[in-house]
């Protein structure tokens, strides 16, 4: 697969759109084989095992990114190409509160408020993030069945906003968002 080639179409796909999103979820084009791209644990992107140094290559890539079972790929309205994702393709760089919400920001600059349709869940990280003790950590929607992982350093501000409460047995960290509660963390009770 090659890369100019295909960038020139995601060019041509999104072209007016570059407001929106484009409707990828619309678009179900012919399989076209895998390419050597993967995004690794740390949201990098790398083709051909060198890293992709434009962000607006990756900003238009991530632009029509999609998930099918448990498999990732790039469409356009012509073709779809498999690519590979140590995690998830996002993480959560920076957050702020604003209004009666939590904003999150993306490292490809997506913003999205934390709510129902962008909600908030518990995972265990990959075997390469694990550490001997590990807990559950947060991951959020960011689209259809696409997620992002919060930063370690989100996660710890967030950590320091979050307030507590007893559960079936362990103390839940929470943070609110749009009037609704969001699990970011549990303790074992003593």
């Amino acid at each position: 697969m090659d890369l100019s080639r295909f960038s020139q179409q995601v060019t041509e796909a999104v072209d007016g759109e570059a407001r929106a999103l484009p409707p990828v979820d619309k678009w179900d084009p012919p399989f076209c084989g895998d390419m050597d791209m993967v995004i690794r644990l740390d949201g990098s992107w790398h083709y051909q095992n060198s890293p992709v140094g434009r962000q607006s290559l990756v900003k238009l890539f991530s632009s029509v990114l999609k998930k099918e079972q448990d498999q990732y790929y790039l469409v356009t309205p012509v073709e779809k190409v498999g690519i590979q994702v140590e995690d998830v393709p996002f993480i959560v760089t920076q957050w702020e509160a604003e209004d009666d919400g939590i904003v999150f920001t993306t490292n490809v600059g997506e913003r999205f408020a934390l709510s129902s349709n962008h909600p908030l869940e518990l995972r265990m990280p990959p075997a390469a993030l694990k550490a001997p003790d590990t807990t559950p950590i947060p991951y959020v929607c960011v689209r259809t069945n696409l997620w992002a992982r919060l930063h370690q350093n989100v996660y710890y501000q967030l950590i320091e906003q979050a307030q507590r409460r007893s559960h079936n047995g362990t103390e839940q960290l929470y943070i609110t968002s749009e009037y609704e509660p969001f699990i970011i963390g549990e303790i074992a009770s003593e």
